[in-house]
């Protein structure tokens, strides 16, 4: 497998033109100059591509397709692909990300799920904008700000357009929230050496954490921190009910925390009371 550091080498083993500037390099497709077919290879930086009828050899029965696809530092991908498409390309730098990372959000490791299809009013959009980029683009370093500007406003419209696909096929993502409220009610299951986190559930349904994140935020209308907070909270106050034979340390344990204390403070945080205060108020009650 061939790994590709900066723009120059991958454009050259691709077939596209040279960079101009070794951080942020945006150009158009020529397939009839293109390499169609490839090994697998791994580029490290950032790729965004807008693909107009596309269509991809490996996948017999597949149709054309107009999507927007993602490539991201240690993603391993080849290629096999119909000389018919045409479209536009943006590469980033991981170093104009760490130093702009305001600029950009979630949609960097999309690409490791899925495509994100576009309708034709949002291929206009994006097409419009490519026309503004590539102006400020070759006239080189003196309007970098206005380009990092446009970026921005690619990325705020991807962004957009994928809550757009999330509603338009609910049934795709529904079964990306039950696995997770399902692997919630199983995470106590066996004994735990450390609190659920969003990382590890992303992981459960094969997603990373931020797709995985704005997938169940959509349709929960809750980030999915809030969901795994309010689901241990929910299994701690079973516990101090329920289990009088463990005193809180041993409920901190058992919940996964590292640190009694922390889960005290956790605990008062989220439900204004100590887990001491809660276990009395309990039996008050009782």
């Amino acid at each position: 497998m061939k790994l590709f550091k900066d723009f120059k080498d991958y454009n050259d083993y691709l077939g596209v033109a040279k960079p101009l500037d070794n951080d942020i390099d945006i150009g158009y497709y020529e397939p009839a100059n293109m390499r169609l077919k490839s090994e697998s290879v791994m580029v490290d930086f950032y790729r965004i591509s807008f693909k107009i009828n596309f269509k991809d050899k490996t996948k017999p029965d597949a149709k054309p397709i107009t999507a927007v696809f993602f490539n991201s530092p240690e993603m391993v991908g080849g290629w096999d692909i119909e000389p018919t498409f045409s479209g536009m390309y943006l590469q980033l730098s991981k170093k104009i990300i760490e130093e702009n990372r305001f600029l950009f959000k979630n949609y960097l490791d999309y690409g490791l799920h899925e495509a994100l299809f576009l309708t034709e009013s949002e291929l206009k959009e994006v097409s419009t904008l490519f026309g503004l980029m590539i102006k400020y683009y070759n006239s080189e370093k003196q309007n970098f700000g206005v380009l990092l500007s446009y970026v921005n406003v690619l990325i705020s419209l991807v962004e957009a357009f994928y809550k757009r696909q999330f509603s338009s096929d609910p049934k795709q993502y529904n079964r990306v929230v039950t696995d997770f409220q399902q692997n919630l009610k199983n995470y106590y299951n066996e004994p735990v050496s450390q609190t659920p986190n969003v990382q590890f559930f992303a992981e459960k349904v094969g997603l990373t954490p931020n797709y995985f994140g704005d997938i169940i935020k959509h349709f929960t209308q809750k980030s999915a921190i809030e969901n795994i907070h309010e689901f241990v909270i929910a299994k701690a106050k079973e516990l101090l009910e329920k289990r009088t034979d463990l005193n809180n340390t041993e409920i901190a344990y058992e919940l996964g925390f590292e640190y009694p204390n922390y889960f005290a403070k956790f605990f008062k945080k989220q439900v204004n009371l100590t887990p001491k205060e809660y276990r009395l108020q309990t039996i008050s009650k009782n």
